[in-house]
C-alpha cells in the first residue's frame, strides 16, 4: 500500500517531509513513516513504494540490537499492538502495518549528532574549500571519501528549511550545556561504532550517520536510564539519515555509489545541468525507473543489514 499522507483520528502533531507525528496520550506520541521523497531539501511530487516500512522497520531493528548498550524511544513497532494501545486507530490497520512506531514522549535536542568516519557530503565541500570542519581546521592532504583516522563528531543545527548547519562541539555545549554535549557525543560514539562493526561484517560501509536524542520526564523512564537521562529518538542507521557505501567498490578520491536515493539525486542532477530544473519547488515529474529503482535500493540496504527480506518480520 502506497501512503503519501495521513489521517488519523488523533491530534497531528507535525507533518515532516516523511512522517507524520500524532499525539498518543500523555506520554507518547505515534510516529508514521510515509512514501514520501525528498531531495535537495524539496519533496517530491511522486512517492517510493514501501520507502516508510523500510524506514521503519530498519529504525526498529537497529533500536532492538541496541538495547544492551542505550535507551531509546522505541514502545513497539508492530502495528497490531499499536492499535491495541491507541484504539482510535483500530480502522488504520492497513495503512500502519510497517511503517508506525508508538514512541515515548521526549523533548528533543535542537541538534542532528552527525558523526563521520569518512571525509564526504557537507564535510568534504568544507574541507576541500579550505581544509576545515565548521570552521575548525583538520589535516591537510585528505581525499574525497577518505576514512578519517578518528571518527568526527560533528553536530549540526536543524534548520527549517534549507540545509542543517555544522557546529563545533563547543558551540553545542553553549547551546545545550556542557554535560548534555559530552553525554550526546558519548552516545552518538556508541551506536556509530556498533552499528559500523555489523555494516562491515555484510560488507558495507557507514561512512556517517545523524542521530537525534531527547530527555523524558523522570516518571516515564526505565530502570536502565537511572544513569542517564537521554534518550535515542527518531530514525537509526536508515538510508536517510546515513552514507552507505558497498565495500567491494570503495575507491577513495571519488564520490562513491550508495544504497540510498542516489537513483533520484542522479536524475534530478541531470534535469539541473540540461536547465529543466532550478532545484526549487515545484520538482520535475519522476520517470517509473527513477522511483522503481530507488525502491528497490532501500529494500536492498534492507536485506543486507537485516539478512532477511523487509517481509520476512526480521525487525519484529
Amino acid at each position: 500500500m502506497l501512503v503519501t499522507r495521513t489521517d488519523l483520528p488523533l491530534r497531528l502533531l507535525r507533518r515532516g517531509k516523511v512522517r507524520d507525528v500524532y499525539d498518543a496520550g500523555p506520554d507518547a506520541v505515534l510516529v508514521v513513516a510515509t512514501d514520501r521523497v525528498s531531495a535537495f531539501d524539496v519533496v517530491m511530487n511522486e512517492a517510493v513504494p514501501r520507502k516508510g516500512e523500510v524506514l521503519t522497520q530498519l529504525t526498529a531493528w537497529w533500536l532492538r540490537q541496541l538495547e544492551p548498550k542505550l535507551p531509546h524511544h522505541m514502545i513497539t513497532a508492530d502495528s497490531q499492538e499499536i492499535i491495541e494501545r491507541v484504539p482510535q486507530v483500530a480502522g488504520f490497520s492497513e495503512e500502519l502495518k510497517g511503517r508506525s512506531m508508538l514512541c515515548r514522549r521526549a523533548t528533543v535536542f535542537p541538534v542532528e549528532c552527525v558523526i563521520r568516519g569518512y571525509l564526504a557530503g557537507s564535510a568534504w565541500k568544507e574541507y576541500s574549500a579550505s581544509g576545515t570542519l565548521a570552521g575548525e581546521p583538520l589535516v591537510p592532504g585528505l581525499r574525497e571519501s577518505e576514512r578519517l583516522p578518528i571518527a568526527l563528531f560533528s553536530p549540526a543545527t536543524k534548520a527549517e528549511e534549507g540545509h542543517d548547519e555544522n557546529i563545533t562541539v563547543s558551540r553545542l555545549a553553549e547551546m545545550v550545556g556542557a554535560t548534555a554535549a559530552a553525554e550526546l557525543e558519548r552516545l552518538t560514539r556508541i551506536v556509530y561504532d556498533f552499528g559500523r562493526e555489523i555494516a562491515s561484517s555484510r560488507g558495507i560501509i557507514i561512512a556517517d550517520t545523524k542521530l537525534e536524542f531527547g530527555t523524558v520526564e523522570s516518571s516515564v523512564r526505565n530502570e536502565s536510564e537511572d544513569r542517564g537521562w537521554i534518550i535515542l529518538v527518531d530514525e537509526v542507521l536508515t538510508p536517510d539519515s546515513s552514507r552507505f557505501w558497498p565495500a567491494d567498490q570503495f575507491e577513495p578520491g571519488r564520490s562513491q555509489p550508495s544504497f540510498d536515493k542516489q537513483p533520484l539525486r542522479d536524475y534530478l542532477d541531470r534535469e539541473r545541468r540540461a536547465g529543466r530544473w532550478d532545484g526549487n519547488n515545484p520538482p520535475p515529474p519522476l520517470p517509473n525507473d527513477v522511483v522503481t529503482a530507488t525502491s528497490e535500493r532501500y529494500l536492498e540496504i534492507f536485506r543486507r543489514l537485516t539478512l532477511a527480506p523487509l517481509d520476512s518480520g526480521a525487525a519484529t
